[in-house]
């Protein structure tokens, strides 16, 4: 099964990643997309096929990128606890483990999650 759309480099690290991590509804997986402007976070049961919650820096109030990324961190992780998550699996989607990816990961384990 394919997951790439097209054959770039980022989407074939994607499709290699997410041949070994899937997410259930008792430890989801944490996707993490980076557009040049945006992050968004998703907490995602892939059992069922359903967005568990989801968080984005669209309307961070933080200054820079690597701020708002945290704090989309933060954000994914209070809204884990309140639906009783502690443990998630890392999905980077394809992004280097550096920067905006790794500050959004770390706001995560800031806010309680468990990688």
């Amino acid at each position: 099964m394919s997951y790439a759309t097209s054959h770039t480099p980022r989407t074939k690290r994607h499709a290699r990643i997410r041949a070994r991590v899937s997410g259930t509804a008792t430890k989801p997986r944490l996707a993490v997309y980076r557009s040049n402007r945006y992050v968004y976070a998703q907490l995602i049961d892939d059992e069922s096929a359903t967005t568990l919650a989801a968080a984005d820096s669209r309307k961070a109030t933080a200054e820079g990128t690597v701020a708002q990324a945290t704090e989309v961190g933060t954000t994914i992780a209070k809204k884990a606890q309140a639906i009783k998550i502690e443990k998630v699996v890392f999905d980077r989607g394809g992004f280097q483990y550096h920067g905006i990816v790794k500050a959004l990961a770390e706001g995560a384990r800031e806010g309680g999650l468990k990688f």
